[in-house]
C-alpha cells in the first residue's frame, strides 16, 4: 500500500460540543457580569455591615474565578482540538473544569457555613435599606446570567463525513458539564441573593437579626448539595464510568439483531459533549467488513467514534452457541 493512499482513512478526533463556540461566548459574558457585581456587593457589604451581602460578594469572587476556569477550558479545548497529543481529543477538558468548579463550589459553601455559625454567636449591626437594594441588584444580575446560560441549543444539521453521528436520540450526549458548572455557580449566587434579601427584610421589619446568619447556613447546605451532584457527574465522565446503559443496549440490539453475529466485547465511553466512543469486538460465522457494522450503528445515540474488530468463528460453531459468549474477546 502506498503511503499517500492511507490519508483517506485518517480522521480527526474533535469531540467538542455542537454549541462549544456559543457556550464559550455566553460564559465570557457572564464572567464580566459576575465580576462587576462582585465588586459592588463586597463594597456595599463592608460599608453597610451585612454579613449576608458581604458573604454573597466574596463567594461571588470565587464564583468569578470558577467561571473564568470554565471560560479558559472552552478556549483551551478549542485551540487544542486537533492536537494529536490528546488521543481522543479535548472534549473532556470541560469535564475537568466542571470537576474543579464543583470543588470550588463545595469550598464556598463551607466558608459561608462557617461564617454564618460565627455570626450566630457574634451578631453585628446592619444598615438594612442599602443592603437590601444592593442584594436586589445582585439577584437581577444573577437571574439574567442564569437565563443566558440555560438557553436551549440552536437547531443544527449534521453531514456525514465517515463517522457515526448523533441522531435524534443522542441529545444526552450533548450534556456539557462545563456549562452546567457555570450555571450552578450562577444559581448559587442567585440563591444566596434571595436568602440575603429574606434575611435583611426579616431583620428590618421583624427585628430578627439572627436570620442573616440562619439564611447563610441554609444557603451553604443547598450549595453543598449542588456541588456533590456536579462532582458525581463530572467524576464519572473523567473515569469513564458507564452512567447510562441505553446506548450499549441499543448497540448490542443493532449488531445482534437476527443475523447470528454476537458481541464478545463492548466498551462505550464519553469523549466530551460531542458524544461517545465505542469499541466493538464482534464474533461471526459470516464476517463482514467493519464498515458494514458501522453502517448498522449510523445515527445512533451520540456515537462519534467507532472501532470495530471482527472475529471469524473459525471452528464452525455458531455465535448463537451460548458457550461462545463466555469466551474473552480475541479468542475463538
Amino acid at each position: 500500500m502506498h503511503t499517500h493512499s492511507i490519508e483517506k482513512w485518517k480522521h480527526e478526533h474533535v469531540f467538542l460540543g455542537r454549541e462549544h463556540a456559543r457556550n464559550e461566548r455566553r460564559v465570557r459574558f457572564v464572567v464580566a457580569l459576575t465580576l462587576a457585581m462582585m465588586v459592588a456587593e463586597i463594597v456595599a457589604g463592608t460599608v453597610y455591615g451585612s454579613l449576608a451581602l458581604l458573604a454573597d460578594g466574596w463567594h461571588m469572587a470565587t464564583h468569578a474565578g470558577a467561571l473564568t476556569i470554565s471560560a479558559a477550558a472552552y478556549a483551551f479545548a478549542r485551540r487544542r482540538a486537533r492536537d494529536s497529543r490528546f488521543v481522543f481529543g479535548t472534549g473532556k477538558v470541560g469535564e475537568l473544569a466542571g470537576f474543579t468548579s464543583a470543588v470550588i463550589l463545595a469550598g464556598i459553601a463551607s466558608i459561608i457555613g462557617f461564617e454564618s455559625i460565627v455570626r450566630l454567636w457574634q451578631p453585628s449591626a446592619i444598615r438594612f435599606d442599602e443592603a437590601i437594594l444592593v442584594a436586589c441588584v445582585g439577584l437581577a444580575v444573577n437571574l439574567a446570567s442564569a437565563a443566558l446560560l440555560n438557553q436551549k441549543p440552536e437547531a443544527h444539521h449534521d453531514h456525514d463525513e465517515g463517522h457515526v453521528h448523533a441522531g435524534d436520540d443522542g441529545d444526552h450526549a450533548q450534556h456539557d458539564h462545563n456549562l452546567r458548572a457555570a450555571y450552578l455557580h450562577v444559581m448559587a449566587d442567585a440563591l444566596t441573593s434571595v436568602l440575603a434579601i429574606a434575611a435583611l427584610l426579616a431583620g428590618k421589619h421583624l427585628d430578627l437579626v439572627w436570620m442573616d446568619a440562619a439564611c447563610g447556613l441554609l444557603g451553604a447546605a443547598v450549595i453543598l448539595s449542588w456541588s456533590f451532584r456536579l462532582l458525581r457527574g463530572t467524576g464519572a465522565a473523567l473515569l469513564d464510568v458507564e452512567t447510562d446503559s441505553r446506548l450499549p443496549t441499543q448497540i448490542r440490539g443493532r449488531i445482534e439483531h437476527g443475523n447470528g453475529d454476537k458481541l464478545a466485547d463492548l466498551h462505550v465511553w464519553r469523549v466530551g459533549p460531542g458524544g461517545f466512543a465505542a469499541i466493538l469486538s464482534i464474533v461471526s460465522d459470516d464476517p463482514r467488513a467493519p464498515d458494514h457494522y458501522k453502517a448498522l450503528l449510523h445515527g445512533l445515540g451520540g456515537l462519534a467514534h467507532v472501532t470495530v474488530e471482527v472475529q471469524p468463528c473459525a471452528d464452525g460453531r455458531s455465535p448463537r452457541d451460548p458457550r461462545l459468549e463466555t469466551l474473552p474477546a480475541g479468542r475463538e
